[in-house]
């Protein structure tokens, strides 16, 4: 039997046993319930009660990390006039980007999804939520040690809320204008941590068009392979 700190929890009381046709059935209706889940550009500005954005931020944060020390933190904005402001700012980077700081393979990647510099979702959305990046951190609040495997802690506690935000009923969008250093700055946010993503959230506009493109996904035969 291998030795754990006397903190270790000796057993995983918490965990549910299921047997494997419950496994099965389960595993495919999360599939297909993941498989509605589309990127949506247009919003209802109705609102969303805080305690849904709560929820699902609670959920990310059950996330695998390195050291477990969680190096993340989810700004959540609803005030109109600071969504204003950060949609002005990211227009001003995204017409930058689509001038020619994105590069000619970029943008012609970006064609079929015909996006431009104009994100008005950025003010129509109830909610954006910005996720930063912490450099360093530590299991407590206010500790500074190195954070380990930032990219990789923060990227699956990201995927787990978009999940949970589909799963709660609710359309989203991942938005990465570059440079994302003015939400540091609107946000208020320390210098040991780093834009990483903006999440818009909301209802979808019943009209709002989904690009062909997008509906492209790769066989399992193509993204798997058994050894």
């Amino acid at each position: 039997m291998t030795d754990f700190p006397a903190t270790t929890l000796s057993a995983l009381g918490e965990f549910i046993e299921r047997d494997v046709e419950d496994m099965r059935a389960r595993s495919r209706a999360f599939f297909e319930e993941m498989s509605r889940r589309r990127t949506v550009r247009d919003y209802r500005s109705d609102p969303i009660p805080l305690d849904i954005i709560e929820n699902c931020i609670a959920t990310a944060g059950r996330a695998p990390s390195g050291a477990n020390h969680q190096p993340w933190h989810f700004a959540v904005v609803g005030d109109k006039r600071l969504k204003a402001e950060i949609r002005a700012a990211a227009e001003e980077e995204e017409r930058a980007f689509y001038a020619g700081r994105a590069g000619d393979e970029w943008l012609e990647a970006l064609k079929p999804l015909g996006t431009d510099p104009n994100k008005p979702f950025l003010e129509m959305a109830p909610w954006l939520i910005a996720v930063f990046a912490q450099k360093r951190g530590g299991v407590e609040p206010g500790q500074s040690f190195k954070n380990y495997y930032i990219n990789e802690s923060v990227g699956i506690a990201c995927g787990l809320l978009l999940a949970a935000l589909h799963h709660a009923g609710l359309a989203t969008l991942t938005h990465t204008p570059n440079p994302m250093t003015f939400l540091s700055q609107k946000l208020g946010r320390p210098s040991t941590e780093k834009p990483y993503l903006l999440i818009v959230v909301g209802r979808p506009d019943p009209d709002a068009p989904i690009p062909l493109h997008a509906l492209k996904k790769k066989r399992l035969a193509d993204i798997m392979t058994v050894h």
